[in-house]
């Protein structure tokens, strides 16, 4: 990310294009924390639609493994999710394309297309199942168990690290 906020890439073929963060903290940008779901299924729709009206998940007052369980009803099928933070450390977004503002020159329409900017922050995903109780078992709660080990596999190595790890050989 550069200072502006603005993380820039470019691929084989030469195209530049970046992800503008840098309303990430602006008191006013949009916060969906609490309001974004993982489904298990596909929507083969891409665009406004009522869902606050249909789906209303609501808490059964149960808990399994420290995870409050919620229930809703997706198209006549039961779900049954959890909300789970993100790890420390991590945001979710909602990035889209930037939109070509007045006085742009349409030469730049390429630049453009590879521009993204946030429109949306979350800390928060609920995610549901259809045939059984959310758990730490699930593949997109240990999905997140990755993050830690890429962190931990990235992290540079101290001289004292070495020497530890030495040390603890040397005893066996």
């Amino acid at each position: 990310m550069d200072g502006n906020g603005s993380a820039e890439g470019s691929s084989a073929t030469g195209a530049v294009g970046g992800i503008d963060l840098s309303r990430f903290d602006d008191p006013t940008a949009v916060d969906l924390t609490g309001q974004v779901h993982q489904l298990p299924c596909c929507i083969k729709y891409d665009g406004p639609s009522p869902v606050s009206h249909y789906f209303k998940p609501k808490s059964t007052g149960i808990e399994v493994d420290g995870l409050k369980i919620e229930e809703a009803y997706f198209r006549g099928r039961k779900l049954q999710g959890t909300t789970i933070p993100l790890p420390q450390g991590y945001s979710g977004f909602v990035i889209g394309k930037k939109s070509l503002g007045k006085g742009k020159a349409p030469d730049q329409s390429e630049e453009i297309s590879n521009s993204w900017e946030m429109n949306a922050k979350f800390q928060s995903i609920t995610f549901w199942n259809h045939d059984s109780l959310p758990s730490h078992d699930d593949a997109f709660v240990r999905s997140f168990h990755w993050l830690s080990v890429a962190k931990a596999l990235h992290q540079p190595v101290t001289p004292e690290d070495l020497e530890s790890a030495s040390n603890s050989q040397q005893s066996k």
